[in-house]
């Protein structure tokens, strides 16, 4: 799939560890959350199944998972990317890969990837942004945490509202996608501010109505 900056849009990013609140099976819980979100409309998809309450310790549930959101997928024409996991991606043929600044380098991913790929990588400061900003192989950055947020235990320091426009006002061109705490009260500010879209977990996972949660966002 060919990467386009629309793509990032409304970017959902979860795995079973954002459905511990529910009761019951949590990896039927995800799918069901995904049919929504897309039927609702986002624009591109991660898997990203990490921690304590994922199924990190179970991988061949964790493939097979990861395989059926894949096809829920392809049936609404949306990327299907991958967190850290080269070779399942490679393994499922995935969209893309998203990757953080301690992870595999996505040029090094990038020089064995079986066929073109989306490569997202995060970058917390305008430091790491330039470092990356002429490498062709990034696709496009996700850029926060914006505020602080409940969804990862290994957070880095909030970077605010405003982190996307400085990017922009020091030059950074690539697609950017905002992620960390973002209501649908921020979007739109965001989007005004240079990011290309917003990337969320908690503000569809937890919403009592994934359609309207979707819509408010978009």
């Amino acid at each position: 799939m060919r990467f386009d900056k629309k793509m990032l849009n409304l970017y959902f990013v979860a795995g079973t560890q954002d459905c511990r609140h529910l009761s019951g099976d949590k990896a039927e819980h995800l799918l069901r959350i995904l049919a929504q979100a897309l039927q609702a409309g986002i624009s591109c998809y991660q898997f990203r199944d990490k921690g304590e309450h994922s199924l990190q310790c179970s991988p061949s549930e964790q493939k097979q998972l990861a395989k059926a959101c894949q096809k829920l997928c392809q049936q609404y024409g949306v990327p299907f990317i991958l967190n850290d996991m080269v070779e399942l991606a490679f393994e499922l043929g995935a969209d893309g890969i998203h990757v953080g600044q301690g992870d595999q380098s996505i040029t090094e991913i990038a020089a064995i990837a079986p066929k073109p790929m989306i490569f997202g990588l995060s970058v917390n400061t305008l430091e790491q942004a330039w470092h990356w900003q002429a490498v062709r192989e990034v696709s496009y950055f996700g850029v926060g945490p914006i505020f602080p947020t409940i969804s990862k235990a290994d957070q880095k320091p909030a970077v605010g509202m405003d982190f996307p426009k400085t990017l922009r006002l020091a030059g950074i061109d690539k697609p950017l996608v905002a992620i960390g705490g973002i209501t649908h009260q921020h979007a739109s500010m965001l989007r005004q501010h240079g990011a290309d879209g917003v990337a969320v977990i908690s503000a569809i996972t937890l919403a009592d109505d994934i359609k309207q949660a979707v819509e408010q966002l978009k």
